[in-house]
């Protein structure tokens, strides 16, 4: 081996190369597994993902089609030509898109390649919410009281809700989720929104309805199993996924505050017993609501769900490395009796939206930066520079953190949230710092109804930057440290005093001495003496102000200036050009121009004794990529241009001197 290091390949890795039919953060956690494992990687991607983070790292990528997930995610016949035509042994599905898809499954499975996932019999089994049920009662699995019979008059319904007790579910059979809650009797039900979404009614089949007792405020608590073709089913004990926002989960963690050993044992059997009884292999999750000691069977999810982190680092048991082997034939390697959960696992889900209304806001990751330490985990499918399609789910990343007990964990996740950078898009990190330091969460009581029960679904008001944050902007700008040109088409005069202007706030800047990483600055009518300690390369940016530290994110993009600051983002919109608030001149009435930065002359436009008009360029000047025109202060005379061009410049250093224009 180059290096002489210890040859690493893996002979015995479960499959030779697998086919990753999905993208963003699950294709990458399911790359990285593969290079763990020794297999190659194989990678599809859309128009709007060609230069996307999973495409960069699997070992060869394939195009798939348009944008629209229809034309290339979800285009079966599309997937499964790549995975023939690269000679893939597997396909693994992720989550969301086809990854329940039994046509998918079998579609793989007729091209004589293994599908990483259960059999397309046991998906259609519990894939229906009614047959699902059915087969939950026939395993003694617990079910909430409700009703699925072949009648589905509304008078039939409207007498079933009566004998269930009012409120009731309205569900549609084939769907994800409850469609309806109503309070109220007969209008949740007569023309009720679910009938009309599930396509009318019928026989129980795609487009059905059934009615289910509505368990008002409950835990939703969900059981991860795995299974092999050779009979062993193990569950890997449960997560709490309460804290949703309209049926979408928002914070997970591993095990579940609620449960005592006696409920937790019961669940774990009775999600195994479900397992067996719909015949299941690979990764599933069983889905349950537990009203105080009391637990109901929700529903079964047959493939690995967004949360499978927290389950793995309080077992130790990596779940797509078992998908993978257990896809291969192998039987699982481990026993009910060797898993021994450890500590608390939390997870929170990082999405580029509004953090209240849930709308998608995509846009270029200016800066991403995760957080460090012990216990912590970051799951990503973008990096800082990647773009955030709208086209697709918005998630950025996952943050997993994990702790001796759940004190530990709940402390780990409020440092986490508060060292986590995102700028360049609007992200959900105010809302999950609000959960986070909310006081009921951090006793364990979690329900469905939290963010409500909480005023957490409330926005907040606006917090006013602080004035660190807008001397962070100036000296991110003064530093260079934006996207291109910071000033604009306008000229940015180097020497003498500039106004920095972020919407109602402005910040005067004045050079103080020669150096050029250091600035007086007025804002809000307090001067301080801000020196640039580390300009910006990749976001971070460290500062001091009158000699006291200041370290914070700087970015600027699409006429925006971003500032992350004590775990708080800030977006100043509405920038203007600098303008000139004096000169800097000499005691022989000139002005000199001094560069802010090092750099290179790439440009000279006059010569020495040449007479100039104020505002007219001299020079350009290009400094950490981007180039900066020197403008005349004033009309008047070149007195000197020390520097020609292609010449290097050090910070600090005189480009040019303009006198005074004679009597003539």
């Amino acid at each position: 081996m180059p290096g002489g290091g210890e040859d690493v390949s893996r002979p015995n890795a479960p499959f030779g190369r697998l086919l990753v039919a999905n993208r963003g953060e699950i294709a990458v956690r399911v790359i990285r597994a593969c290079r763990e494992l020794g297999i190659s990687s194989v990678a599809v991607y859309s128009d709007a993902d060609r230069g996307a983070m999973h495409v960069r790292l699997a070992d060869e990528a394939h195009p798939i089609g348009p944008a629209p997930a229809a034309e290339s995610y979800l285009n079966v016949g599309k997937l499964v030509e790549v995975a023939k035509r690269t000679g893939a042994e597997a396909v693994h599905p992720g989550y969301g898109f086809l990854s329940e898809s039994a046509a998918f499954a079998r579609a793989v499975g007729e091209a004589g390649i293994a599908w990483v996932g259960p059999p397309p019999g046991a998906m259609e089994g519990v894939g229906d919410k009614v047959r699902a049920k059915e087969l939950a009662r026939e395993a003694g699995v617990p079910t909430v009281p409700g009703y699925a019979g072949e009648d589905e008059s509304e008078d039939k319904l409207l007498e079933e809700a009566e004998r269930i007790g009012f409120p009731v579910l309205v569900k549609a059979s084939a769907g994800a989720g409850a469609r309806d809650a109503p309070g109220a009797r007969e209008e949740g039900l007569r023309g009720g929104r679910s009938q009309r979404e599930a396509g009318g009614r019928g026989r129980l089949r795609e487009g059905s309805v059934f009615l289910e007792k509505l368990v008002e405020d409950p835990r939703h608590v969900e059981v991860q199993v795995i299974a092999d073709r050779h009979g062993g089913v193990v569950h890997l004990c449960e997560r709490e996924c309460s804290i949703q926002r309209r049926h979408q989960k928002i914070l997970e963690e591993a095990p579940s505050p609620a449960l005592d050993e006696g409920l937790r044992e019961g669940m774990g059997e009775a999600a195994v017993s479900l397992a067996r009884a719909a015949g299941y292999e690979n990764a599933g999750t069983v889905e349950f609501l537990l009203s105080g000691e009391e637990f109901y069977f929700l529903e079964m999810n047959a493939r690995l769900q967004v949360e499978h982190p927290v389950t793995e680092l309080v077992t130790g048991v990596d779940l797509v490395h078992l998908q993978l082997l257990v896809a291969s034939g192998e039987p699982l390697p481990l026993r009910q009796e060797d898993v021994s959960p450890r500590g608390v696992a939390i997870e929170v889900r990082l999405y580029a939206e509004d953090p209240y209304t849930g709308l998608p806001s995509g846009g270029r990751l200016l800066d991403f930066a995760s957080p460090q330490g012990p216990g912590i985990r970051n799951d990503a499918g973008v990096e800082a520079g990647d773009e955030v399609s709208l086209s697709y789910d918005p998630m950025i990343s996952k943050l997993i953190v994990h702790g001796p007990d759940r004190g530990a964990a709940v402390a780990r996740l409020r440092r986490a949230l508060g060292d986590l950078r995102v700028l360049g898009v609007t992200t959900n990190l105010p809302l999950l710092r609000r959960i986070a330091d909310n006081p009921a969460f951090a006793a364990g009581e979690t329900t469905t109804g939290f963010l409500e029960g909480h005023g957490l679904t409330e926005p907040e008001e606006e917090p006013t930057p602080p004035r660190e944050a807008v001397l962070l902007a100036a000296a991110g700008e003064l530093s260079g440290a934006g996207d291109g040109d910071p000033f604009g088409a306008g000229p940015w005069r180097l020497g003498g005093a500039t106004r920095l202007a972020y919407g109602e706030r402005e910040v005067l800047v004045s050079r103080t001495g020669t150096s050029s990483s250091l600035w007086e600055m007025v804002v809000d009518g307090e001067t301080s003496v801000v020196e640039v300690l580390s300009p910006a390369s990749v976001g971070s940016l460290r500062i001091s102000v009158d000699g006291r530290p200041v370290e914070g994110g700087f970015a600027r993009g699409e006429g925006s200036a971003w500032v992350s600051l004590g775990g708080v983002s800030y977006r100043f919109g509405g920038l203007e050009p600098p303008s000139a608030e004096g000169d800097a001149a000499g005691e022989a009435g000139g002005a000199s121009l001094v560069a802010p930065m090092p750099g290179t002359v790439v440009k000279v436009m006059v010569g020495e004794g040449d007479e100039v008009e104020e505002g007219q360029p001299l020079l350009v000047l290009e400094a950490m990529k981007m180039e900066q025109t020197v403008s005349a202060p004033h009309a008047g005379v070149v007195e000197a241009l020390p520097y020609g061009e292609g010449e290097m410049v050090p910070g600090g250093a005189v480009l040019a001197e303009v006198g005074e224009r004679g009597e003539g």
